[in-house]
């Protein structure tokens, strides 16, 4: 059998140097990743934080760049205590030009048996992926109130 993974697949109006850029631009980042923001330079081997409020939420370390194609990272959220002890986790992303479409597959596998990450990511990724879509193509994120933070924080995004 195998192990648990997320997967989700958006077509997006844009190019794909303008997602990669969105995926890796650390102020773009926190428009679309409600106030998260990722910071990296993106080469393999790097880390790569993911930080809200001065706290470091996640760590990664970058697996595979190829920009604009294909970006992975393995993923370890810190500021769980269980989540912290856990394997990390691996996130790629894969960037494919439909015309005048992206095609962007995101997917988050390599979970630990009985994981708590996966389904906190589970909830989490639509949210982020959703209003990644929606200011590539209408220049504003979508507004998610207050109460979205907090369940992002108790989702561990």
């Amino acid at each position: 059998m195998s192990k648990p993974e997320f997967a989700y697949v958006t077509y997006i109006r844009t190019t794909p140097d303008r997602l990669w850029h969105a995926l890796t631009d650390a102020d773009f980042t926190r428009r679309y990743w409600m106030d998260c923001t990722l910071r990296s330079d993106w080469t393999v081997g790097s880390e790569m934080t993911m930080e809200r409020g001065g706290e470091i939420k996640n760590r990664c370390t970058i697996v595979e760049s190829d920009p604009p194609h294909r970006l992975a990272y393995d993923w370890v959220s810190v500021w769980d205590p269980a989540m912290r002890q856990e394997k990390p986790s691996r996130v790629t992303y894969e960037i494919e030009p439909q015309g005048d479409l992206v095609k962007l597959t995101v997917t988050h596998q390599n979970f630990t048996q009985g994981s708590t990450t996966l389904p906190s990511i589970s909830f989490g990724w639509p949210m982020v992926l959703a209003s990644l879509k929606s200011i590539l193509e209408t220049g504003q994120p979508l507004p998610f109130a207050p109460q979205s933070h907090a369940a992002a924080e108790s989702a561990h995004v």
